[in-house]
Order: C-alpha cells, then sequence, then structure tokens
C-alpha cells in the first residue's frame, strides 16, 4: 500500500458518512433466517421476530443457571440478531396497567386543558398525545401504582440482560389516535437524535457504542391489532454500522416502507429492541382505538461523567473573559470555542421535554451553543448569565 494512500483510507475507516451508505451492502446483513434452535427460550417465530411466553420466562428466571442464560439469549438476540424481542403476558397484573392508563389519561386531559405537553420526535405535530417524563409524573402522582407497575420482574431482567445492574429507567407515553399517521422510520437515542452532519463527526466506533448505552421498550396498555398500528421494525437493521445514516436517506426509508415487519401486540405485552434497530410507530387506521403504549427508554449506568460539575457556574464565570479576551484578541474564535467546550455542557440531554421542547430539530439548545451564540452577538455578561439562567431552569422537574 502507498503511504500516501494511507490517511484517507483511514479516514473513511473511522468516520462514516451518509454518502458512503448503499443498499447493496445492507440488504444481505437482513437476509438472515432466525432459527427456534438458537433461541431455545422462545415460544415462537414470527416474521423473524422471536415472541416469548413471560410464564415461562418467570419459571426460568427463578433459577440461577437458567435466569443467566435466558439474559444471555436475550442479549444476543438484540446484538446479532433480528434486533427485538417480543414479551407475551409480560404483565400479569391488568389492574396495574389498567390503573396507571387512567392516571396517564388524566394528565393527558390536564395538558390539553393547560395547552402543555405533546409533540414528537419523528411524527407529525396532532398525531398523538405524548407524556414526557411520565415516570416522574406517575410516581409523583400515584406512588403505589408505580410500586405495582415497576416491581415488574421481567422488565427488570430484560434492562439487566442489555445494559447490566444500575440501569436508570426513563419513561413516555404516546397514544396514536385514529387517524394518527406512521412516524419516519428512524434509530433512537444517543446518535439518532443527531442531525446526519453532526452524526458524521462521531467516529464509528461511537456509532457501534450507542445502541449498548440504552434499550428501547414499549408496554402495550390496550390491545393493539394490526389496524391499531403497532410499530414498524426492520429485522436485523441495528447490524449495520452506517445505519443512523443511512436510515435517514430516501433509498433507505423507501426500502423500511416496502419491507418493515408489524406484529400485534395484546394489552400487558411488551417489545424492547436494540435502539439501532430500524422502526417507526405506524398508521393508526383504526376508528376507535386509541393506542397507548408507555415507552421505555432505559439507560446504561455508565452514561454518566465520573465528577460532579456546575457548568452553569463555570461558564457565569467564563463568558466575561472569554468576552474580553476575543475583544483585545488574545484568543482566537477557535480558541474561544476550544474553551467553551472544556467548560459547558455540550449535550442537549437529560432536559424537561415540556419546558425546553426542541425547536426546529430533534433536541433544544445546548448550553454550548448559547454559549457561542452570546459570544458571536456579543452579549453583556449579564445578558448571558440570565439567558443562561433560564435555560438551566427550563432542564429541571
Amino acid at each position: 500500500m502507498k503511504t500516501d494512500n494511507l490517511a484517507p483510507l483511514r479516514a473513511d475507516r473511522v468516520f462514516l458518512a451518509q454518502d458512503r451508505t448503499w443498499l447493496d451492502d445492507f440488504t444481505p446483513l437482513l437476509a438472515h433466517e432466525t432459527r427456534p434452535e438458537d433461541y431455545p427460550f422462545a415460544a415462537e417465530i414470527a416474521s423473524q421476530v422471536l415472541i416469548y411466553d413471560c410464564d415461562r420466562v418467570r419459571s426460568a428466571a427463578a433459577m440461577p443457571e437458567t435466569r443467566r442464560a435466558l439474559l444471555a439469549e436475550w442479549a444476543e438476540a438484540m446484538m446479532t440478531g433480528p434486533g427485538i424481542i417480543v414479551l407475551r403476558r409480560a404483565f400479569t397484573d391488568m389492574a396495574a396497567i389498567d390503573a396507571a392508563s387512567d392516571a396517564f389519561r388524566a394528565i393527558i386531559a390536564e395538558q390539553h386543558a393547560n395547552h402543555t405537553g405533546g409533540g414528537d420526535h419523528f411524527a407529525k405535530p396532532g398525531a398523538n398525545d405524548r407524556i414526557w417524563n411520565a415516570l416522574e409524573k406517575l410516581c409523583l402522582r400515584e406512588p403505589e401504582i408505580f410500586a405495582r407497575y415497576y416491581g415488574n420482574a421481567v422488565l427488570a431482567l430484560v434492562s439487566e440482560a442489555w445494559l447490566g445492574p444500575a440501569y436508570q429507567m426513563t419513561s413516555q407515553i404516546n397514544v396514536v389516535n385514529p387517524g394518527g399517521t406512521a412516524q419516519s422510520a428512524h434509530r433512537d437515542y444517543h446518535l439518532g437524535f443527531q442531525t446526519p452532519a453532526m452524526m458524521e463527526r462521531y467516529p464509528a466506533h461511537v456509532h457501534r457504542l450507542s445502541p449498548a448505552l440504552t434499550l428501547q421498550g414499549a408496554v402495550a396498555h390496550c390491545d393493539m391489532p394490526l389496524e391499531s398500528g403497532p410499530t414498524l421494525y426492520l429485522p436485523y437493521s441495528q447490524t449495520y454500522e452506517p445505519g443512523y445514516l443511512a436510515v435517514t436517506t430516501p433509498a433507505f426509508a423507501a426500502y423500511f416502507d416496502k419491507h418493515h415487519v408489524q406484529l400485534p401486540l395484546a394489552k400487558g405485552d411488551a417489545a424492547f429492541f436494540n435502539p439501532a434497530l430500524f422502526h417507526a410507530a405506524g398508521t393508526n387506521r383504526s376508528r376507535d382505538i386509541y393506542r397507548m403504549a408507555n415507552l421505555l427508554q432505559v439507560s446504561s449506568a455508565f452514561g454518566r461523567a465520573m465528577e460532579s460539575v456546575d457548568r452553569t457556574r463555570m461558564s457565569a464565570a467564563l463568558f466575561p473573559a472569554l468576552a474580553a479576551m476575543r475583544a483585545d484578541g488574545r484568543i482566537s474564535e477557535a480558541e474561544a470555542a476550544n474553551a467553551v467546550a472544556s467548560c459547558a455542557e455540550g449535550y442537549s440531554f437529560p432536559t424537561n421535554l415540556d419546558r425546553d421542547p426542541p425547536i426546529g430539530g430533534l433536541a433544544p439548545q445546548t448550553q454550548q451553543a448559547l454559549m457561542l451564540q452570546a459570544l458571536t452577538e456579543k452579549w453583556t455578561g449579564a445578558a448571558f448569565e440570565e439567558t443562561q439562567a433560564k435555560q438551566a431552569d427550563k432542564r429541571l422537574t
């Protein structure tokens, strides 16, 4: 190999690009057959998706040896297998499901009355009713119902299977109303909430890492026949490394529309999947089914820094110094941006999406972006500190 070819080849290897995503590379990955002998705990396979009977799951989890084998099977199913598992009868306490549903409907009614809430990252406004941070809202409103609901052993098992212990649970309620149209095909948080231009800045190993940081799930709060539009999936699509970029292109979106699978769910069933799996909520073609799902986003305990840092206080102290240094040329624009990157929060999440919704994109403005805007527009220190404090306050529950 010529040494003058090494640098561009290495850059292409380490950094993915949207214009280097090809269906010819993607489609062979989807040709796998999900074989029952590879997944002995599964009760059946439907449309390449593994279906588990949770009565059997609970029995297996009661013994240490079979519990470990079950968790290993689920981990491989979501990493290198079809990418999704469906858990029939994940909930046996239907009264807890119904009581939680009643609480969520009351919250939605309050949101309508107060003209708050709603919105969706990947669907048209008004197609559904959304409760952000439903986990905290249910806990504060109905702690006993919360205890019954989240005391569920199956939720704990599947979360540990993918993330290990000390995971962090979050939840959003999504109600797709009759006539609500499908979401666009997408991958999920983290990289799935970035623009393609931002995704391309992250090296390939981060694209591989992102799915290991979260687990996506949905608990059915009502029966979901196909006409109600349960989630659309593309089994094995999580194995395509540049898939975060690919799914945003028309060619891959069209392929998803033609080849996705869709499975009905009964109240109390759950589906969990690798967040890199191509998926989208379906169109609700029913006349009277208000399709309610509790969308669980479970995060790795490792998605946090080692030290607690007050970045808001740091930014307030740094901004006047940076502004003065920029004004008299003691620091370049690039150097100032580097200093901001070490000081301010560069990520939009976690936040309170009721008070800090994404405007014109998938994520709210970051603290870093605000600080760079203030430097560019030559705000006073007082103006920056006041605006930053309002931004920080909106992120709180």
